[in-house]
């Protein structure tokens, strides 16, 4: 039986997705690939569907793939496929969208407990034998104020989480209706909130309105000792101003999304006081990998049982 192709740029993907793709051949590119062995292995398997997970879907991907119909994301950021490209060419951009929400938003909680209460640090100074009892001081989040930037599905995941533990909550989203809005919540535009917020979680997707969203002047906005927390996509504050702000002890940031991934041994990030790091895994969980998985293989499902004169 001749089966049409599908690529997967990750080494295994969920078995929920593999059987619901059962009629179709599945090639795997592994977790780490160059580019040019990525446009190599579409030129040469023709892929009709992409369900990307690592990589860069950029226009010399596409053309690679003469039969290709959709690019389905293994996620919910699209920032690494030229939609433009896909758009001149005819092929389909799809993201699994909520499917790792729940995930997301617990990283995101994770990370600002973390810092509020320097557990990694604290974890560091244990096993090298201190006990740095004295001295110690962490922020207590009851009654302190989060300002989360984006309140879609795992932002408003995160307002209820704080409102949980007694935080006041702050929102910026300019395209959120006020009905939108979670109850209890404060509609705040962003210079206005960065000022206010002790703990700021920044859940916005990456495009040209929020890339550099951060930028030298709005980090300065933040109280001394604030938190950041960025589980979302990298790009959207200016790293070499975070990163001077972390070492002058200005700022406490927990990161999960990096410009470059993997970090090189002599990242700058690795040598960094007040920075809780974790290796883009906000949506690694056994739900979301699952929910990730089916919901880009349901994509490439429904765009090839649409005819092609459709």
């Amino acid at each position: 039986m001749n089966r049409d192709t599908i690529l997967v740029s990750e080494a295994r993907l969920h078995p929920e997705a593999v059987e619901l793709l059962r009629d179709h051949r599945l090639v795997y590119t592994g977790a780490r690939f160059t580019q040019d062995e990525l446009v190599a292995l579409c030129g040469s398997e023709r892929p009709v569907a992409i369900l990307a997970r690592y990589g860069r879907f950029d226009r010399r991907v596409l053309m690679a793939s003469p039969r290709l119909r959709i690019v389905s994301r293994h996620g919910v950021g699209l920032d690494a496929i030229d939609r433009t490209a896909a758009r001149e060419l005819g092929i389909e951009v799809a993201a699994a969208v909520g499917s790792n929400s729940q995930a997301v938003a617990e990283l995101a909680l994770g990370l600002i407990l973390a810092c509020a209460r320097r557990i990694a640090w604290l974890d560091r100074r244990m096993h090298a034998g201190h006990w740095d009892k004295p001295g110690y001081l962490g922020l207590e989040l009851a009654g302190a104020t989060l300002g989360v930037v984006g309140c879609g599905s795992i932002g408003a995941r995160v307002v209820r989480f704080a409102q949980a533990l007694g935080m006041r909550v702050l929102v910026h989203d300019p395209f959120l209706p006020p009905s939108g809005l979670p109850e209890g919540a404060i509609a705040m535009a962003l210079d206005e909130l960065l000022a206010a917020s002790a703990v700021v979680s920044l859940h916005c997707p990456l495009d040209d309105g929020t890339r550099g969203l951060l930028d030298v002047r709005r980090l300065g906005l933040l109280r001394p000792g604030a938190i950041v927390v960025n589980t979302a996509r990298a790009g959207l504050f200016d790293e070499a101003e975070m990163q001077r702000r972390l070492r002058a002890g200005e700022l406490q940031l927990g990161l999960d999304c990096f410009e470059t991934e993997p970090l090189a041994a002599d990242s700058p990030w690795l040598d960094l006081p007040n920075v809780v790091l974790t290796p883009h895994v906000g949506g690694t969980t056994d739900g979301g990998l699952r929910g990730m998985a089916v919901g880009a293989a349901r994509h490439i499902l429904r765009v090839l049982a649409t005819p092609l004169s459709a």
